[in-house]
This record gives C-alpha cells, structure tokens and sequence, in this order.
C-alpha cells in the first residue's frame, strides 16, 4: 500500500533523495585513477622560430642546458633536452592584470585573433634573448617586453610601451661589470619616431633613452664590445637604402650616423637578412631582389663587400655567434630549388675586411644549419637528409659525422638550433644534440644522428575537427550489401560460406581469450589489436580527424591516449597565410572525411590511414563564405554558401531539402530554398532578417547536428507536464549595439524568419567574448555586462554572465497551448493559420534566468549522447584557469525557485534554491589539473552507452581529449568495481555447493530412514 502523500517521513526522504540525485557530483570531473586513461593531453609549445630558439644554461654552475623558444602561436617555455617534456611555458600574450595579481590575466580570444590580425598587417616580429651565464630569457611581442625566469618560467618584470617592437638583444658587456646585462629594445611608435630603451636586467627601468624622428623605418640593433648600433631603413618604399646610427653605450648619446651603401640597394625589410648581435664584429648583410649578390657591411663603417652567390638561389640565411668571445666568423646558407649549399666567411678585427674562408659543396634537399659556440670556437652543424655534420669555423675539415636515423620519419629538416660538447680527454671526440623543425611541422631532436624525441607542434593552430567512426572492413561491407540484395537462399549460401573462411582467424581469436580474462577481471588494457584502428562495443574507440592553419592533416586515435595514426599535408601554405577551413564532415558508411575551405579548395581522404582521395588546391581569391551541412536526397552534405550568402544552382539530388540560412554582404540573414528545374535546382529567397540599425550580429548558434531527445515534456514534481518546444527548425542569434551597449538575443524561426523571442541585457561590454549554445528546447548565452546589485538598478556592477533559457510550447501545465488545439498540422510557412490571443504568430513560452560566474568562459559546447537520456552539461573553456568546464544543468536552471526554498514538489523534482553567483567547481573541471591552453573549439560525440560522451578540445595551442559522464556511469561498469571479488565470491559459493551437497543428500537419505514417533 502506497503511504500518504504527506507522510513527513516519505517525503523527508524524497527530498534527500532528489537533491543528492540532482547535486553536482564529483563523477562529472575526472578520477584521479583516470587520469591518462580516460583522457588525454598534448601539452604543445607551437611552432619554433629560427631567431627565437636556443639552448640556454639556466644557471652559470650547472652544465645542463634547457631548449628554450618562442613560438609561432605566441607560446615562450623551456623544454628538457634529454625527455622532450615541457619545463614551463607562457603565454606571450599575457595582459599586465596577470602581473598585477590579477588572476590569470590572458586576453580573451576575440581580443587576440585581433592582435594577431594586426601584428600580421604591421609586420610584429617575435623575439627570445638570453644572457650568457644568466638565469633569465627576455621576449617581447607587438607592444610588450617581458622577463622570465629560466628554471621556473615566473615573471621577473612586464614594461609596457607605446609603440611596436622591432627588435630586441640583450647587451652581453656593459660598463656596470660582468655581473649586468641589460636589454636593449628597438620600438617604433605610432608617431614614426624611432625609439632604442636600454633597459636595466634587475627590474625593467629605464637606464637610458634614445629617440630620433626621422619616419625612418628602425629594423635592428646590434653591439660589441664599445658601441651600439641601430640600423634603420632610408628612402622611399622600394627604394631603401641602410642608415647606421653609432650609440654610446653609457648615456645612449649618438655619436655617429653614416649611409651604407646606394640609393635602392633594399626594396624592403626582407631583403635584410641578418644583423648580428653582441659580436666583436658585428655585421649587416643583405641580397638583390635577383639573389645574385651578397652585399656585406661591417657595423661602425661604411664600405661595404659583395660577394656572388651560387645560381638560382631563392633564400639566403646567415648563421654566426652571438658572443663577444667568438670568433668573428659566419656562414652564408644557399637554398635552391633543388638543393643547399654553405660558404664560411671570416672578418679581420684589424682591417674590417670580410673574406672567404671555404665552401661546402652542394646537397639534394633542403638542409639545415645551425651555429654553436664554446668560447672562440665556433662550429656549424649541417643535417642533410641522410646524415649530421659537424664542422669547424676555422676550415673545411669535417670533425665528426653521423648516419641520421630518424625511424619511420621520413621528414627533412628546415632549420635547427644545436649544442656542440668536445668531450674531455679526446681531441676528435665531439657530442652533438640539434633541435630541427622538419617540413612535416614536426619538432625532432637529434642526438650524434639520432632521433631522440620527436613532438607534434604541427598540432597547434587548429581550425577544424570531427569525429569518425573507424571504417569497417571494405570486404566485410562490400559482402554484406551483396547478401542484401540477394534472394534469401543465395544470401543464406554467401554468409555460410563467409563464416566458413572467417575459422581462419579462429586460432587467435582463442589465443587472445586469456589475455581477454585476466584484462576484464584485473580492469587492466590489452591490446589485443596489436594497433590495428577495430571499433569496440562501448563506441568509445572513434577517430578524430583535425585540420590545422598550416595546412596539416592529422588523424588521432582517441581511444589510445590520443596517439597520432597518421598526418598529411594537405597543400602548402604560403608564409603569411593561413588555410581558411569553413567546413568539415565525416561519412561513417563510406569511411571518408570531407574538408572545404574558403578559397574554392575542397579535400577529400580516407580517415583511418589519411590517403588523399580527392584534393584541389586554394585558389587565390576567397570564394566561400561559410559551409552548411544538409540533407538531400542522396543524403547529408556539405555545401558552399559564396560571397553574400549566395550559393548557385546545384543539382536536383545535392539540393537541400531544408531552408538554408545564409549571410548577406549587409549582415543580414537569408533564408534559402531551392526551387527544382528539371535535373538542377535554383535558389530563392524565402525570408530576410536584418538587425535594427547600430546592431551587429556577434554570434550565431544552433542545435547540434546529433540532438537525440528523450522526452517531449518535463514531467514536474506534481505529476504534471511541461510540454518542451521542440522545433528544430530554430536558431539563437546574438547582436549587440555598441554606442548604447545593449545586447539583444533573437530566437529565430528558420524556415519562416519569424522572431520567436527577443531578449535585451544593458550594459555589455562588446570587447569581451559574446557566446551562445543551443540543444532541445533551451539556450545558454554568456557575455560581460551588467546586473542590478541586491535588486537595486542604482547599484548595478559588471561581471560574466551566462543566461539560460527555456522553451516550451505553454506556461501552464498539461496544455500545449495554441498548437495542441489546433484542428490541422501547423506550419512554420504559415504561423497565422493557427489563431492565437492577439492574433501574431505562435511563439514560445520563454522561462530564463541569469547567474554569475566566477571566471569567463568561451567555447561553450553541450555534451550529447545516443538517445538524450542523459542529463545535459555546458562544456566551457576557462581562459584563465586554462581548464574546460563542465557546468550541470541542474545548476543552470531557469526555473528555480527566486527568493524562497523549493516546495516539496519542487524538490521532488531536483530544483535548488536560486543563487545568482555560479563558482566554477574543481570538481567540474574535466581537465583535472592539467594546463590546457589556447582552447577555441570543444566538439563532442555521442559513445554507443547512453551515458557518456566523448569530447575533443582544440584551438590555438593545447589538444585534450575526455569522456563525460553527466549522469554518472549507470550502464557500465566504473574501474572500482572490484571484478576479482565478484568472481571470487562466485567461486567460493561454487565450492561452498559442492561440499555441501553430499552433507545434505546424506542427511535427506537418514531422515528417511528414521522411524516416524
């Protein structure tokens, strides 16, 4: 018999019961034991520079030495040479709220794509310097200078600046002894004048100043042992010519100014080669535009040597020490189109004059050198594609050479940085370790010939990511549909013989049942694949297919720690350019992935071993504006949408059978048809959305392609429903105003263009990241704005908001409102026909809240499973925390009670008590503790069990990987399930049953053989 409804006792324990069902829980993170089991991380740096790579001793008494970089994605860290493993990194792009005791301080992400758009326009170099002996390195990018601790990588000092960095060289001898180095910094203000900072290495004050305004273009600064030296560019655009200006080194009074060289001997900054730095004889070298001519100048004169270079030259580099100490030698590298070559030159300290010393004959391939210095000596390290040479700067002479053995590699190096060690009580014996980035965007050290570790920093710079399914097998496949359309007999025939051929794995598939066992009862991993990509049956065994700005391909096994199955170069990427992907899809059935990008250009490939299927190369112009995924009759594709949100004539079976939305060159919103024409079909405008004037759209969100939903209603805690607006023609649209600050959110119709709901929220900041999420009938935006303090509107502050919304089809339970008694099936074409209180179209019942973060977030995602029963979570990135959240729905509740504590049927459902501040759980972090930086996309995918789904983050820098379970693992067994135990206990039953069942027989049998009394 069911107890009263109001039994204290009953609902005492309902209430207990729905509030720790419904509270986070630290399942929804990561276990400690699951750490690199379920997820994974590749921990990147990006690219490394040339000119901002090095090896370094961090301390003057210790012999070991840390790689240090500053790399293409803005990333400044230390790597141990001997593991590969990462020491400390930073983010270049630090904000001065970081040093501040801000927390955090890094910039949001719109803020930094459009730091890096203008350092592309402007031409912002990267720098990296050391001291000799010094426990520091000093970078500096666009408008900043930075100091690090070499061993720990904390912030030494930050010394904004009002103009553009154009170089950076740390002053290896100053008056101050050998215990100083300062830093000299070339800037460009916004002015034209031209700026050289010495500034002090203890603290970042300013020793002295130099600025001349001159609208002369500064390029670099160099040293020796007396003077300082800022080279600039002279003249008109084309028409340079080099302008030298001698500096004392104590006050930064000008001394001297002298013009190398004639009028239109540069073009532009580029044909600047070099300019070396803290030598006894530091030079500046630069080539005509033919590259015939190498044109020499020894800095503080003003005559200057020319020297041929090889024929068909198309880049020149110049290696050479920055010591003092060093001998004043340097090498001229030559590349071809088909080969490299080297040419050793020396300087006289007496005359100045620059001479050639020997030539290293011509290779296949591109090549490497690289330059390593110990006191006076000087060597250069040549990697070729079959071996590493050591020579010294002195003569021609090889002093050491290796077979290089790269593995399965079959890279070639581009440029190298290296570390020459003559071993004691050998004169010929020399150990060497180099640290190449190969064409493969691969970073490789190689030690005496050896490929001792390699990373995958071709990973950063990330622009597109699916997920796909492992293909099965093509006989498999090919049989199957073969027996499908086939008469049953025929059919019954092929599949017996089928299994007959398949006995002939029947050997392993027994020899692999131990291992199998011993790995289920232990919860241990057997590979029992050897390797080999095999679906499993929980789905969690996928591929993810990502695509990088460099134009790389890489294919990682999420199931296997993220490892790399395979990589490819999709089309080579100009320098300076990125490659636009606006889409990306994976065919499950055919196995094969899709990748269009902006510039006309379309690959296709196989994704689980990367073989290029079909592939057409960038053409010049951008051509696409964005790609849509929809439905036709020869199923799902991708289509381009061009300039202006036009997308063309497309034949009947690629016509998309849904209303496309499509962007016009005014921002407006279109919606698009296709109407058929015989064997093609022809666009139409069905509808057009254009924002009130001052309004910008900022972000645009809709369902995701999988969004299984369990239920239609919301069952409450009295039993009744809230029925859920369930319209998957729908999108959520955020624009905002800048003069007046206000955001306003659109809830769009697709195929009508109706606004459904409009909401507005006073007092957003426009430069801070603006978001919005989509999944079944609700909708998350999350901006910086501001919030009325303690409901008074005269105390309003800012903080990150996240507002939720939910739809449903009637404010009133057990009514589905104006669609639920309409006479005939509704129509979003024609919203009136169903007639409502005011006589406008049918919209939804709206019920939102806002709430308060703790920190930003960006990249909002929402996990999915297979059929939606699960409950939902808000995956976000933390861009300070450098962690990816996962934020319960139950949490983000819209409908929680304000003011008051929930009901018994309230709390029988699972609300909470409204709290407008949000903290941001550990527990919550899927992470755990790792540092995840530079996220700008999460994509997730549903695993076969309904209770987890699968997540790939990716962006500028990191690669994590994770499984989620928002509801906890309910239909598989965690790893604490002791699975021994279980079958110990099993056993011991057995054995109890066997030794017992004589016992009981016999005393069955003697009870039947005693006298009844």
């Amino acid at each position: 018999m069911r107890p009263p409804h109001n039994a204290p006792l009953t609902r005492l324990l309902t209430t207990a019961l729905a509030l720790l069902a419904h509270l986070p829980r630290p399942a929804q993170a990561v276990f400690r034991d699951e750490v690199g089991h379920t997820d994974y991380h590749h921990q990147l740096l990006g690219l490394p520079l040339r000119e901002t790579t090095f090896f370094h001793r961090p301390r003057r008494d210790d012999r070991a030495s840390l790689l240090y970089t500053l790399s293409d994605v803005g990333v400044v860290g230390a790597v141990n040479p001997g593991s590969g493993e990462v020491v400390w990194r930073q983010d270049a792009y630090l904000s001065p709220s970081s040093l501040l005791g801000g927390g955090g301080g890094a910039k949001g992400e719109e803020e930094r794509e459009e730091e890096e758009e203008e350092g592309k326009e402007a031409g912002w170099g990267r720098f990296l310097r050391a001291g000799e002996g010094e426990g520091w390195v000093v970078s500096a990018f666009g408008r900043a200078v930075h100091a690090w601790d070499a061993v720990s990588g904390r912030s030494r000092f930050w010394v904004p600046l009002d103009g553009v960095v154009r170089d950076l060289e740390v002053m290896e001898m100053t008056e101050s002894g050998p215990g100083r180095k300062d830093v000299l910094v070339l800037v460009e203000e916004r002015g034209g004048a031209s700026v050289l900072k010495r500034l002090s290495a203890e603290d970042g004050c300013v020793v002295w100043e130099w600025r001349e305004l001159t609208r002369d273009l500064p390029l670099q600064v160099s040293t020796n042992v007396e003077k300082v030296f800022v080279v600039s560019l002279k003249g008109a655009p084309g028409a340079y010519n080099l302008k030298v200006s001698v500096l004392d080194t104590l006050t930064g009074r000008k001394l001297d100014e002298m013009v190398v060289g004639a009028k239109a001997d540069v073009h532009g900054k580029e044909d600047v080669m070099f300019v070396g730095a803290n030598s006894a004889a530091p030079i500046v070298a630069w080539t005509d535009d033919a590259r015939t001519t190498l044109r020499v100048n020894v800095l503080g004169t003003k005559a200057r040597q020319e020297f041929a270079l090889p024929a068909d030259t198309v880049a020149v580099e110049i290696h050479a020490p920055h010591l003092v100490q060093s001998d004043p030698h340097f090498l001229v590298h030559s590349r071809t189109a088909t080969g490299h070559r080297g040419e050793v030159f020396h300087v006289d300290l007496k005359t100045n004059a620059v001479s050639k010393a020997y030539a290293l004959p011509l290779l296949p391939g591109p090549g490497a050198f690289s330059t390593s210095s110990n006191g006076a000596n000087v060597y250069f390290t040549r990697i070729t594609d079959d071996e590493v040479i050591l020579l010294s700067s002195q003569s021609h002479g090889v002093l050491a050479r290796w077979p290089l053995k790269t593995g399965d590699s079959k890279a070639s190096a581009v440029h190298a940085v290296s570390e020459v060690i003559k071993r004691a009580g050998a004169e010929d014996s020399y150990a060497v370790r180099a640290a190449a980035v190969t064409d493969a965007d691969d970073w490789m050290l190689i030690r005496n010939g050896e490929a001792a570790w390699t990373r995958p920093e071709g990973m950063t710079g990330g622009v597109a990511a699916t997920f796909a399914e492992i293909p099965e097998s093509e006989d498999l496949a090919r049989s199957l549909e073969q027996e499908a359309h086939s008469n049953p007999l025929e059919a019954y025939i092929h599949r017996v013989k089928r299994h007959i051929h398949d006995l002939q794995y029947l050997p392993a598939w027994l020899n692999a049942i131990p291992a199998r066992v011993m790995s289920s009862i232990l919860g241990t991993d057997v590979r029992s694949t050897a390797g080999k990509l095999e679906r499993d049956s929980f789905g969690f065994h996928k591929l993810v297919v990502l695509a990088t700005r460099r134009g790389m391909l890489y294919g990682l096994d999420v199931a296997n720690n993220g490892r790399i199955v395979w990589k490819k170069r999709a089309f080579p990427i100009p320098k300076g350019r990125n490659w636009d992907v606006k889409g990306i899809q994976a065919h499950d059935s055919t196995g094969q992935v899709t990748i269009l990008g902006s510039n006309d250009d379309v690959i296709v490939l196989q994704s689980d071993t990367g073989d290029i299927i079909e592939a057409k190369a960038p053409s010049r112009d951008a051509t696409t504006q964005a790609t849509a995924l929809v439905d036709t009759s020869s199923g799902q594709h991708l289509i381009r949408i061009g300039r202006g949100g036009k997308i063309g004539e497309l034949p009947v079976d690629r016509a998309p059978r849904q209303t496309v939305v499509t962007r016009g060159a005014e921002g407006e919103l279109k919606g698009i048809v296709f109407v058929p024409n015989g064997n093609s079909s022809y666009e139409s405008v069905s509808w057009t959305f254009s924002p009130p004037k001052g309004q910008r759209i900022v972000h645009i969100a809709t369902r995701p392609a999988h969004d299984a939903v369990a239920s239609i209603g919301r069952v409450l805690g009295d039993r009744r429903v809230k029925y859920k607006y369930l319209n998957p023609n729908t999108l959520v649209l955020a624009a905002i105003n800048d003069e007046t600050h206000v955001l306003t959110v659109y809830l769009l119709d697709t195929v009508s263009g109706q606004v459904l709901s409009a909401a507005k929220h006073d007092g957003v900041d426009s430069t801070k990241p603006i978001e919005c999420a989509m999944a079944e009938n609700w909708f998350v935006c999350t901006f910086f704005g501001q919030y009325a303090l303690h409901d008074n509107s005269a105390q309003a502050v800012k903080g990150y908001q996240m507002v939720v919304s939910d739809l449903y089809e009637s404010d009133e339970p057990n009514n589905r409102g104006p669609l639920g008694s309409a006479a005939t099936a509704s129509s979003s074409l024609e919203p009136l026909d169903v007639p409502t209180a005011d006589g406008g179209v049918v919209r939804p019942a709206v019920v939102s809240q806002a709430y308060i973060l703790s920190a930003p977030v960006s990249a909002l995602q929402v996990t999915t499973t297979r059929q939606g029963i699960t409950a939902r979570q808000v995956l976000a990135y933390l861009p300070e925390a450098h962690g990816i959240a996962g934020l319960p729905r139950v949490v983000l509740e819209p409908r929680r009670p304000v003011g008051r504590d929930p009901t018994a049927a309230e709390a029988e459902e699972g609300l909470l008590r409204y709290q407008p501040a949000v903290e941001i759980d550990p527990k919550s972090v899927v992470t755990h503790e790792r540092d995840v930086l530079g996220v700008r996309r999460i994509v997730t995918a549903p695993a076969v069990v309904e209770s987890t789904c699968l997540v790939f983050a990716y962006g500028l820098v990191d690669i994590f990987g994770t499984r989620v379970a928002p509801s906890f693992l309910f239909d598989i067994l965690g790893k604490g399930f002791s699975k021994a135990t279980l079958v110990g206990t099993v056993l011991a039953l057995l054995g109890g049953v066997l030794l017992l069942a004589p016992v009981v027989r016999r005393k069955q049998i003697n009870m039947r053989w005693q006298a009844p009394m």
